[in-house]
C-alpha cells in the first residue's frame, strides 16, 4: 500500500558568496498521517520546559539555559521510529567549478537538492516537500526545483512528488527540528567548540546515531543518513 510522506528541508550557508566554505542541507521525513501527532508531542516538550508552545526551535537559539530542552528534542527524534533524517555536506564551496560544468550556482543547487532527496524517494509512494520560505528565491525557482525533481524521477505526471512548496518555519515543528539537526551537523563539521551547549548536542547526537557526523554513512542508513559530497560528484 502506497504511503504519503512529508519531507521538510532546510539549508545552511547555501548562498554562493556568503564567505562560508561548508554548506549543509538536510531533510526530515515522516508519514503524513503521523505529522499532527508528532507536532503535538514536540509542542508538549516545549511546555514541559516552560516554553510557549509557539516557541521556535532554532540552532541559533541553543544556549546553556535551554540545553536540557534541546537534548530532550534529540532524544525524542531518536526514539520516534517515524522520523528520519538525511543530510548532505559540501565541505568546501570554493572548489565548485560551475564554468567547467556549464552551469551557474542555481543549476548546481537543483542538482545537489536532488542528490539529497533521491535516496529518500520510493517510486511506489508519494511525497510532499516543504522548504522554509526564507530559503527559497521566488516561485519561479520553486517551480524549477519541482520540475527537476520530477524529471529526474521520470515522474512526469507528478504522482510521486506531488507537491513542493514553502512554509513558515515558526509554524512547522518538524521544519524546526530539521534546522536543529542541520545545525548539529554543521557545527560538528566546522570543528567548533565555542558553545558548551552546542558541543553537548553534537556529542549527544554522535552517541545516539553511532556516527562521527563528519563521514558518509551507508546508503541504506535510514535514521541518520549522511553524505559527504565531493565536487566531482555533481559538478
Amino acid at each position: 500500500m502506497a504511503i504519503t510522506y512529508n519531507i521538510y528541508c532546510d539549508e545552511s550557508c547555501h548562498l554562493e558568496n556568503d564567505h562560508e566554505k561548508i554548506m549543509v542541507i538536510g531533510s526530515i521525513w515522516c508519514p503524513l498521517n503521523r505529522v499532527q501527532e508528532i507536532s503535538k508531542q514536540i509542542r508538549q516538550i516545549k511546555e514541559n520546559h516552560n516554553l510557549n508552545k509557539d516557541f521556535e526551535i532554532k540552532w541559533t537559539k541553543v544556549s546553556p539555559a535551554k540545553q536540557n530542552f534541546y537534548l530532550e528534542l534529540l532524544d525524542y527524534f531518536f526514539r520516534n521510529d517515524d522520523l528520519h533524517f538525511r543530510t548532505l555536506i559540501v565541505p568546501d564551496k570554493t572548489k565548485l567549478n560551475h564554468d567547467f560544468f556549464g552551469q551557474d550556482h542555481d543549476v548546481w543547487y537543483y542538482k545537489i537538492f536532488f542528490t539529497l532527496l533521491k535516496v529518500i524517494f520510493n517510486p511506489y509512494d508519494s511525497y510532499h516537500i516543504y522548504l522554509d520560505i526564507k530559503d527559497t528565491r521566488g516561485s519561479v525557482k520553486l517551480k524549477k526545483l519541482h520540475d527537476v525533481l520530477c524529471n529526474n524521477m521520470y515522474d512526469f505526471s507528478r504522482q510521486i512528488i506531488e507537491r513542493v512548496q514553502t512554509v513558515r518555519s515558526h509554524e512547522v515543528e518538524l521544519l524546526q527540528i530539521t534546522d536543529l539537526l542541520i545545525g548539529v551537523i554543521s557545527y560538528a563539521n566546522r570543528g567548533l567548540d565555542t558553545s558548551p551547549a552546542k558541543v553537548a548536542l553534537v556529542e549527544k547526537m554522535k552517541i545516539l546515531s553511532g556516527y562521527s557526523l563528519t563521514k558518509t554513512t551507508l546508503l541504506r542508513e535510514h535514521k541518520v543518513n549522511i553524505f559527504r559530497w565531493n565536487a566531482s560528484e555533481v559538478g
